[in-house]
């Protein structure tokens, strides 16, 4: 070493890049095409690598893990064959605006462009479904790569970064700087901005806040409660943005998801100025962009100025931080916004919380397996906690039943992904291993990476399971139903015992046919879930294909 940098081969350059920027965890599949980065962490001892799979289920494990951090989740595999598998993974970080960078294994620079054994032009196969896909040619320039790459997945809008690394230069030599880890910029309102917000508080008769996964990653939970106690406006969360908002407060209407009731719709419909803070409007929390119509202020506060206008002009649209922007807005003044008396809202803002609270109450007196469960699970889960779900109708329970009282204690793709539920909790374990984690899914999207609960067993990884059996594809099987009534096809699936799949990985396996076999076997299987990964396959009713619907309603 002298004076200016450190001598290094690239790949150690890397690994030390890695560590400067605070990196503890690399989900991996092993391949020959970065055989030398793995030789690097062998002798790096403050980062633990992550053998798993499929590098599907690695790269849910590394989204899952960075939901859980807010940190950029590392995922390496090789080159065009363990790309293109991971890829849904990327693509789930890109839509959900999670941090993450992917390092990938490339041919050599002399046969590339001849399709080569395994060869893929990464950038390009990457570019649409992330923020930046690069390649390294220039080995001199890897501090510098990687310093973007974080710095590209952590600000702004988070999101991931692939850099794919040709195989015959991490062998190369080379003198190596490295500058400080990578800090994430906050900015804040201007004075004329919020006095801009604070005109459409005035003039609001029907405010609504809208709030989306902006405030999880910039930690602005408890600002939000704040500034919406304060005003007394009510707020809806994005879909799958749950946590973001105590959902048992009074100014709760409820989840902008999938099949939301008429009382959410009516409330939406109603408003007149909507105060969306951290959400991309997306196509499922706006219902097919139809909530926000012409005649309704639109106030958009995001941390990306790409995100504002791009889906509706609004009337007043901030680029900031959220937390700082809710903090800044504090400085409004209370009593100029409700003249005289009380906010000219409140009696809107108490009576649609009253009609949401019945809503709930009467889908509360559902008595089917699945609701009695989530309800369960609700009476039994503390402060500390992390849910996680797979894609498919089995969700909407969910979604209808629990009530999300504590910040940071859910994560869902809003991709849709199947096959997500089982490696995201695997890696938010691994992220917080003092609390209990658990796995919702179908059998669907169970097997479609079910093999990384072996992973789980060999690092001793504790969460639980809950696979609702069907056995078939249940969202498809509905929408069949909806538009070709008993014309069924593909649907179907086998009958497997998950029980006994968990069980011949070396984890505990359980399958219950009612609530009260489930409510015997939760407490035994959450204690050996503390400390390695279990299964409850749960057996239910084919009819029942979704919260409100049996099969059977669609032919009559």
């Amino acid at each position: 070493m002298n004076q200016n940098g450190i001598d290094l081969n690239a790949a150690e350059a890397i690994v030390k890049g890695l560590r400067r920027e605070e990196v503890k965890h690399i989900f991996c599949v092993p391949g020959e095409s970065y055989l030398p980065v793995l030789n690097a962490l062998y002798d790096e001892q403050d980062i633990q690598v992550i053998s798993g799979r499929h590098e599907g289920g690695i790269a849910f494990m590394a989204e899952g893990y960075a939901k859980a951090t807010k940190k950029p989740g590392i995922v390496m595999a090789t080159r065009g064959v363990g790309a293109s598998n991971l890829s849904i993974g990327v693509h789930t970080a890109h839509q959900d605006s999670t941090p993450m960078v992917v390092l990938l294994g490339q041919v050599s620079t002399k046969f590339r462009g001849r399709e080569g054994f395994q060869e893929v032009d990464l950038e390009s196969f990457f570019r649409p479904i992330s923020k930046w896909a690069v390649e390294i040619t220039d080995v001199l320039r890897i501090p510098e790569i990687l310093a973007k790459a974080f710095r590209v997945a952590k600000t702004g809008r988070p999101g991931p970064v692939v850099i794919s690394l040709p195989e015959d230069i991490l062998y190369e030599q080379g003198e190596f700087t490295f500058r400080a880890p990578v800090s994430i910029p906050r900015p804040a309102p201007s004075i004329k901005e919020i006095s801009m917000f604070q005109h459409f508080l005035q003039i609001a008769k029907k405010p609504l806040i809208i709030a989306g996964g902006g405030i999880r990653f910039s930690g602005a939970e408890d600002a939000l409660l704040e500034f919406a106690e304060s005003f007394q406006i009510p707020v809806m969360t994005a879909f799958r943005r749950h946590d973001v908002f105590p959902n048992n407060n009074d100014l709760y209407l409820g989840h902008l998801g999938l099949g939301i009731t008429s009382e959410i719709r009516e409330a939406v419909d109603e408003a007149d100025v909507i105060f969306a803070f951290g959400t991309r409007l997306s196509e499922i929390t706006t219902q097919d962009y139809s909530i926000i119509t012409d005649e309704k202020r639109l106030v958009h506060i995001d941390i990306s100025f790409e995100t504002i206008g791009n889906i509706y002009s609004p009337d007043l649209g901030i680029v900031a931080d959220i937390k700082e922007a809710l903090l800044a807005l504090k400085t409004i003044n209370i009593d100029e916004v409700k003249g005289s008396g009380d906010f000219i809202w409140k009696e809107w803002a108490e009576n649609r919380y009253t009609k949401q609270k019945e809503s709930i109450k009467q889908l509360y007196q559902k008595q089917d397996i699945q609701s009695k469960i989530i309800g369960y699970l609700q009476q039994q889960l503390n402060h500390e906690f992390i849910i996680t779900n797979d894609a498919g109708n089995f969700a909407g329970w969910l979604h209808t039943y629990f009530q999300f009282n504590h910040k940071n204690s859910y994560i869902g793709p809003t991709s849709g992904a199947m096959g997500y539920g089982v490696p995201s909790a695997i890696g938010a374990a691994i992220a917080s291993p003092h609390k209990t984690v658990i796995a919702l899914s179908g059998d669907g999207g169970f097997m479609m990476t079910a093999q990384e609960l072996e992973t789980a067993v060999r690092y001793k990884v504790g969460m639980l399971s809950l696979v609702f059996n069907n056995q078939m594809y249940g969202t498809i099987r509905m929408h069949q139903e909806i538009h070709y009534p008993k014309k069924v096809i593909a649907t179907d699936l086998g009958n497997i015992s998950f029980k006994s799949y968990i069980q011949s990985l070396g984890g505990k396996g359980y399958q219950v046919t009612s609530f009260q076999e489930f409510e015997h076997v939760y407490p035994i299987a959450l204690e050996h879930a503390k400390h390695a990964p279990v299964v409850i396959e749960i057996l239910t009713d084919r009819e029942q294909i979704s919260v409100s619907k049996k099969i059977n309603d669609f032919h009559t």
